[in-house]
């Protein structure tokens, strides 16, 4: 089934040309379809390639998803202009009134800064807040993931001695959980940060529970026994050529920057990565959006906020 977008966003073309199905919002309309509302909050610096990227992943499944962007109107972003964020985005003050069956928290290029200390952390933790009583399970991206297990479990992130950069190998920890159904028990990864949370606090935490780690990536993704939370502390949904650019960014700007691991063949940057964890990342949205999103949401959405405490427990199976 099609992504559902506002029409003219770009990314519409760039996905076309791969016979995936976006449907821009004025022939949806025609369609009388309740397809789930997923609100995604982009807080990455290059928000167009962030976008494609999102719908790609979420585009592997036979639900019709309707996808509405979010910019933080609290900081006033470098990379994309004003009018493009107001052609194609909302802002939390025009939607907080609204319900919606799921909520993505993107990465962001922060890392190093303490919370408090974003421009934007107010209104995100705002949004966070907001999310417990208007959306029924969130999807948390690398720093994404670290500022929600801040904000919902007080999980504290540190710092790494050198940049975790490179596509890693995964282990499963638990294979019973819907999020892992498919999954092999060692898969691959990209990961890009500065900074990693304690695993033994979130082992500590009776809410929580790591599904999927390594030695080298620590926790790899994490979630709450409600299914209400999912932590995802690397990038499966990176294309071909994100490590690429952003070796290649660092470069150019005199950085010090290792060659990503397990990434080039032979680390040699002239060869073209091989891409080792597409079939994991299709898997991992697609799970999150059948079994924690619309395996559990209403169909009036809005009874999200009316539901006793009890009913919003997800209870995995296994068939």
């Amino acid at each position: 089934m099609p992504i559902r977008v506002v029409k003219g966003l770009p990314a519409i073309g760039r996905l076309s040309e791969e016979n995936i199905f976006v449907m821009d919002s004025e022939r949806a309309e025609s369609q009388d379809i309740r397809p789930l509302h997923i609100v995604v909050v982009n807080l990455m610096p290059r928000k167009e390639t962030a976008e494609t990227q999102l719908l790609r992943a979420l585009s592997n499944t036979p639900l019709q998803t309707k996808v509405t962007f979010l910019y933080t109107a609290s900081y006033t972003a470098s990379n994309t202009s004003q009018e493009y964020l107001e052609t194609f985005y909302r802002t939390f003050e025009e939607i907080k009134d609204q319900y919606f069956d799921g909520l993505i928290i993107t990465g962001a290029p922060v890392e190093q800064m303490p919370f408090e200390e974003v421009d934007y952390w107010d209104e995100l933790s705002e949004i966070m807040e907001w999310s417990k009583t208007h959306v029924c399970s969130t999807l948390y991206i690398c720093w994404g993931a670290q500022a929600g297990i801040y904000k919902h479990f007080g999980i504290h992130k540190e710092d790494l001695p050198n940049k975790l950069f490179g596509v890693y190998e995964q282990e499963v920890q638990n294979t019973k959980p819907m999020l892992m159904r498919g999954l092999d028990e060692l898969f691959y990864m990209p990961h890009s940060r500065h900074t990693t949370v304690s695993e033994s606090e979130i082992n500590a935490h009776p809410q929580l529970e790591v599904l999927v780690r390594a030695d080298k990536t620590g926790v790899g993704i994490a979630r709450s026994y409600d299914n209400k939370h999912v932590f995802i502390f690397g990038h499966p949904e990176y294309d071909r050529d994100t490590l690429y650019q952003e070796y290649d960014r660092d470069r150019q700007q005199g950085l010090e920057i290792d060659i990503p691991e397990n990434y080039f063949p032979g680390d040699d940057p002239t060869k073209t990565p091989i891409i080792r964890w597409r079939s994991a990342s299709t898997i991992l949205y697609t799970n999150w959006l059948n079994y924690y999103v619309y395996q559990e949401t209403p169909y009036e959405v809005s009874e999200l906020q009316s539901r006793p405490i009890e009913e919003t427990y997800i209870q995995d199976w296994v068939i």
